[in-house]
């Protein structure tokens, strides 16, 4: 950011680390994080045979990950990889904590 004041020009560079420590706004990676992670855990909870579901844990084509593959990537990040997270996910007092983990965890 460039400040003009007076006829006297200086160059102030602001880093977004500042910038979220001084407005506090949470970081976006984990706002989509556990953002992912809540609307898993209430698809978990569904029937095995609806559409949503099979879209969570079924096969895309071509070289994409899962929405299963992001989810146990998120579990590792917090130290949960190896549990299966859909029964995880039943428990639902147990499931919040971990999505409010996955929320405050420290992305670079």
């Amino acid at each position: 950011m460039i400040v003009s004041l007076y006829q006297t020009t200086w160059c102030r560079i602001a880093k977004n680390h500042n910038f979220d420590t001084i407005i506090r706004t949470p970081n976006i990676f984990r706002v989509i994080k556990s953002r992912r992670m809540s609307w898993a855990g209430h698809v978990a909870r569904m029937e095995y045979g609806r559409g949503v579901f099979r879209v969570l844990v079924g096969k895309p084509e071509g070289p994409r990950r899962r929405w299963e593959d992001n989810i146990k990537m998120d579990l590792h990040e917090v130290g949960c990889g190896g549990m299966d997270w859909i029964e995880l996910a039943y428990d639902r007092d147990r499931w919040r904590i971990l999505v409010t983990a996955v929320m405050n965890l420290r992305v670079p």
